[in-house]
């Protein structure tokens, strides 16, 4: 175990990432990066602090309003843990020389502004190259740095549209299903950080710094083609299928007396769900024989929930785990993120507020990533707006106290 003077080390303590992201899928990934020890410095504008959507979190518990300075929003607090802020007006001309100095002592730039925002107040690629020809830029934006088929900026829900995800779930008769959990602001930073840590070894090889493009609508397309859905739609199976995989029959969501169970039972197993709801005869029924299954998938499920509606979902699990069929319940989101196992790993961590500390009633993402040696995590609050300027701009890049004061009374920071 490689042991520092802090402990363990952490996977990316040697990169500094320069964080110019806003809403939630940039600030995903920095934090991702953060959690995996990365420095990482938080741009925001001076003039006004853009982060304060519901709830808020504070000395007298969760609210929708904010009652004092020390009610802060969940956003903030979840996605800027254990990162450094800092402000600086990207408008004001003296912001150009400062914006340079940063890229200077960073290995990598990463902002989520509509599609050429940063090259249009001059800070295009070859101003970050001028600035550190190492440097590594990432651009995560709707659809891409190109912009078509939009305008370049997107939000989740269009990115679901767009994609098709929407009518990938539900009945064929209900409207398109948008998922609850924003899969395009959470699967694009996923691949934002697989794309930032290639560009590093393709640097640390060529020298030649790198720009990496990822869109929410490209990324989340990309899931939707993983599927086959149009093959399957000519040749009779639907795009939509309610809680069942059409084409393995015995794959999906069953109603229970209390909720709903999970199953996914293929070959074998089929046989031994067959077996467990009392129809052994079911696998040798010519409509539910192989392939045939994806034709017949409603009275298959008809059938299999003819079972599962008549016990509790206690009850319907206990079944299937004794006859060795994968399965598991509908949790509600609450239940899954309070599990123990996901506590044990931190997965799931207490939420970190800057003065009551962590919450052990709120918790929240963790790195929910592994390692033997290595240390992964938070244990930093989210910064206050410009809490780290004298460490930032005094420390780091070595401006003197009288450079400091100059730049806060142009209004450059």
């Amino acid at each position: 175990m490689t042991i520092t003077d802090n402990g363990p080390r952490r996977p990316l303590e040697h990169l500094t990432v320069l964080d110019m992201t806003i809403a939630l899928a940039g600030p995903f990934a920095t934090m991702l990066l953060a959690g995996l020890g990365a420095r990482v410095i938080r741009v925001d504008n001076p003039v006004g602090d853009r982060r304060g959507a519901p709830p808020f979190v504070g000395p007298d518990g969760p609210t929708l309003v904010q009652r004092g300075p020390e009610d802060l929003s969940m956003a903030d607090l979840t996605r800027h843990r254990n990162k450094l802020g800092i402000t600086l007006n990207l408008k004001q001309p003296g912001a150009r020389q400062v914006l340079h100095d940063l890229i200077a002592r960073s290995e990598v730039v990463i902002d989520n502004f509509s599609r050429g925002t940063l090259d249009k107040l001059g800070f295009d690629f070859q101003f970050m190259l001028n600035a550190n020809p190492r440097i590594v830029w990432a651009s995560l934006t709707g659809f891409g740095i190109e912009g078509e088929p939009g305008t370049g900026g997107a939000a989740d829900t269009i990115a679901q549209a767009l994609s098709g995800v929407m009518l990938t779930g539900g009945e064929e008769n209900e409207p398109p299903v948008r998922l609850g959990t924003p899969l395009g602001d959470t699967i694009t930073p996923l691949c934002t950080v697989i794309g930032v840590l290639t560009a590093l070894e393709h640097v640390r090889f060529t020298g030649v710094g790198e720009r990496v493009d990822a869109s929410m609508v490209g990324a989340l397309t990309a899931l939707v083609a993983i599927e086959p859905f149009d093959l399957l739609k000519s040749i009779g199976v639907p795009y939509r299928t309610g809680p069942t995989m059409a084409r393995l029959g015995t794959f999906g969501v069953y109603r229970c007396a209390d909720g709903y169970v999970a199953i996914t039972a293929g070959g074998r197993q089929a046989d031994a769900l067959f077996q467990a709801i009392g129809k052994p005869d079911l696998g040798e029924d010519p409509r539910f024989k192989g392939p045939a299954r994806a034709r017949n998938y409603r009275e298959l499920t008809a059938e299999i929930e003819a079972w599962t509606g008549s016990m509790t979902v206690e009850q319907c699990v206990a079944a299937l785990e004794h006859a060795d069929v994968p399965c598991a319940p509908v949790r509600a989101p609450g239940d899954a993120v309070a599990d123990p196992l996901a506590r044990r790993r931190r997965d799931t961590v207490p939420l970190l507020h800057p003065t009551c500390g962590p919450i052990d009633e709120i918790y929240v993402t963790g790195v929910p990533i592994h390692f033997a040696n290595a240390t992964v995590g938070f244990d930093r609050p989210a910064p206050a707006l410009g809490q780290h300027n004298q460490e930032v701009y005094g420390s780091i890049l070595g401006y003197s106290a009288e450079q400091i004061a100059e730049l806060q009374n142009s209004r450059v920071i």
